[in-house]
């Protein structure tokens, strides 16, 4: 049995060497760790991988997308379980050998997530439900579960947040996410129509389709800083993050949820344009006056 860990990197260099300095201890003989690094700095992806001299970089000079990169990254390895891992995470315990034991032991589970913790040790809600009419009020980044956030709706799309045991889930966040081999051959891997986001909703909802569970296990931990790409793109990453979530609800979506699609899309467009406004504000807020610089901080996920 081996790990494969799998990471695109965009951008994100500071955070790529925390990663990978992370995950240098905890890796096994035969694990491999692969960074595709999309938009390649060659010389700073180098001096990133020598944080974890068993890491091998595929640098790519342009960016076809996290999914493609996942794909192109697992194609590189050989290792019987894959573990997803985002460049603005850090590992805090064993976590490739808790859930690839773990794993191991549930041949009916096709993905499994630790528990993520974000920078202040609060639990991020990476384990949910699939999304519908009750993620509009109680999804992760909605004003009601910021303002309410032990409310109803939020606590049955948030699930996990409190288990101490594994918990049977519909899906886990792609931040760091392990599937067998087997499963993600099966499946063909990530779809690469997604861009960016969504793409780890659909994984687990073929996963489902094929007979296998996803599973939430707080036996393993790691550390999520959250939107360290994403900084370097804030506005693209918005309209991806609506456009990903249309394209999922479209591909998805039986004979009566495709006739509700005009709504559907029409909300998330409205949804995207007041995040975009938000984003937009927030970055003429904290202009730098002349002569000083600044580097805008990573927005959370849209």
């Amino acid at each position: 049995m081996s790990v494969a860990i799998l990471i695109v990197s965009f951008r994100a260099y500071d955070a790529l060497d925390r990663c990978l300095a992370s995950v240098a201890p905890f890796l096994a003989p035969e694990d491999e760790v692969v960074v595709v690094d999309h938009e390649s700095d060659e010389p700073r992806l180098r001096e990133s991988l020598s944080r974890c001299p068993r890491a091998v970089g595929i640098p790519r000079p342009d960016n076809p997308g996290f999914a493609t990169g996942v794909n192109r990254a697992a194609a590189a390895s050989g290792a019987t379980h894959l573990l997803l891992l985002n460049p603005d995470t850090e590992m805090i315990d064993d976590a490739p050998r808790a859930l690839e034991t773990w794993l191991t032991a549930h041949p009916d589970a096709g993905v499994a997530g630790p528990r993520v913790l974000n920078l202040d040790g609060s639990i991020q809600p990476t384990a949910r439900r699939f999304p519908g009419l009750s993620t509009v009020l109680g999804g992760r980044s909605t004003w009601f579960t910021a303002r309410f956030p032990n409310n109803w709706l939020t606590r049955r799309n948030l699930i996990g947040r409190d288990a101490t045991a594994p918990l049977g889930v519909d899906w886990i966040s792609g931040a760091c996410l392990m599937t067998p081999r087997h499963v993600f051959d099966r499946l063909g891997g990530l779809d690469e129509s997604f861009f960016l986001y969504q793409e780890d909703i659909d994984y687990c909802r073929r996963a489902l389709s094929a007979g296998y569970r996803s599973v939430f296990v707080p036996l393993a931990t790691v550390r999520h800083q959250v939107g360290a790409s994403a900084a370097y793109m804030p506005e693209q990453s918005i309209c991806a993050f609506h456009e990903s979530a249309f394209r999922c609800y479209w591909k998805h979506a039986g004979f009566a949820g495709r006739t509700a699609a005009p709504l559907v899309w029409l909300g998330l467009r409205m949804r995207g344009a007041l995040r975009l406004h938000a984003a937009r504000r927030h970055r003429r807020a904290i202009r730098p006056v002349a002569g000083a610089t600044t580097r805008q901080p990573a927005p959370n996920r849209p």
